[in-house]
């Protein structure tokens, strides 16, 4: 009876779905191409970017679907952040800071939101989404080459296509294909 009354205070386990829509997402920002040809960071900013421009194009998908996309997504974002705050306790942050940390993960995560939303749903010039990526994804770095820059934007256009063409049932069933990313600077 009592574990009943107490549910809602017991952590809530991601669905299956979200965890397999998570580990697609990190394994693809984990892509060595990223680092190797398209000139991003290989540190903590930078990966935490790569996982944070992957679960917006996720989310993306899943808000056209309806309410069960929309709930996934939800799940999908609360397993990000659950993600980063262990992460952020295993290199050792004090329990102190770790929900300032977060908390401005999550800022920049909406930053970037924006920023990619208002690039994608710009015309193919790139212009609005280039200035995005050089002050997200490369805002830690010194100027990223001009073609993986542009590069970077085109895989963000192709990854978008990509999941639009992908099938719901597929999606809210956890199943989510990445495209490869386009060799650029080898």
């Amino acid at each position: 009876m009592l574990k009943r009354v107490f549910s809602f205070l017991a952590p809530k386990l991601p669905s299956e779905q979200a965890v397999a829509l998570y580990s697609a997402i990190v394994t693809q920002a984990r892509r060595p191409e990223f680092y190797r040809d398209f000139a991003v960071p290989d540190t903590l900013d930078g990966r935490f970017d790569m996982i944070v421009l992957h679960t917006i194009l996720t989310l993306r998908r899943l808000g056209r679907i309806g309410e069960q996309g929309r709930a996934l997504s939800q799940t999908l974002f609360d397993l990000l952040f659950a993600d980063m705050d262990s992460s952020l306790r295993e290199i050792g942050v004090g329990d102190l800071s770790v929900g300032k940390k977060v908390k401005a993960m999550a800022q920049a995560f909406y930053g970037r939101a924006d920023a990619y939303e208002a690039g994608l749903n710009s015309p193919a010039a790139d212009a609005a989404l280039t200035g995005a990526l050089a002050r997200n994804l490369y805002g830690t770095a010194s100027a990223p080459p001009d073609p993986a820059l542009a590069g970077m934007a085109t895989y963000m256009r192709q990854v978008d296509t990509n999941l639009a063409a992908q099938e719901d049932e597929y999606l809210l069933a956890g199943k989510l294909v990445f495209p490869a990313p386009p060799s650029l600077l080898r």
